[in-house]
């Protein structure tokens, strides 16, 4: 059984590294934690949390996002819709806040989801942002919670994996015939 730590990283894109590492370094204080790159390309990594990073390539070419509200629906061709990233208390969130308004940024209220509590706001590059806050004693992990009242026919399976439902891998490659294969930033240690 595979077991995942959290989201290692979301990559994102930016046409203005500067302004990227101003909101999320300087305004959020995540740590700025590799910033990989040669004349034409960067990537730059912030710290979420132990376990969890957002990555940006620099594209100078690269529009900003259209204005869309997270949540809503749009046509055509999307991929990605916000990144929601959770803090430890309900006062982070009115610091959040605070903090986005003084710095010029548009900042949601606080918005009741039932199991969480959001502030919503857009990082230079137009990228929708939510803050989140767990509300004590309401955590869909322990408690899946499932009000759709048509749900799609998967879902009514119920929140646990399903077992036959893809082939099943036989065997493990052998320590010897596995081989990785060097990418950006494989020299950073060398």
């Amino acid at each position: 059984m595979i077991t995942f730590k959290g989201i290692n990283h979301v990559a994102l894109v930016t046409r203005d590294m500067d302004s990227t590492i101003r909101f999320w370094r300087d305004l959020l204080g995540m740590r700025l934690i590799a910033a990989m790159g040669r004349p034409g390309y960067r990537h730059y990594f912030f710290e979420v949390s132990q376990n969890d990073m957002v990555a940006f390539f620099e594209w100078p070419e690269v529009e900003p996002a259209l204005d869309k509200d997270p949540g809503v629906p749009v046509k055509g061709p999307f991929a990605f819709d916000h990144l929601a990233l959770g803090v430890e208390c309900e006062d982070d969130l009115w610091e959040l806040k605070n903090r986005l308004s003084a710095a010029g940024f548009w900042v949601s209220e606080v918005v009741d989801h039932g199991f969480i509590y959001s502030l919503y706001s857009f990082d230079p590059n137009n990228i929708a942002v939510e803050f989140s806050y767990h509300v004590p004693g309401r955590d869909i992990r322990l408690q899946p919670l499932f009000t759709d009242v048509s749900p799609c026919k998967t879902a009514e399976e119920g929140p646990e994996k399903q077992p036959g439902m893809w082939n099943e891998t036989s065997e493990m490659e052998t320590q010897d015939a596995r081989v990785v294969y060097p990418g950006e930033g494989s020299d950073l240690f060398s």
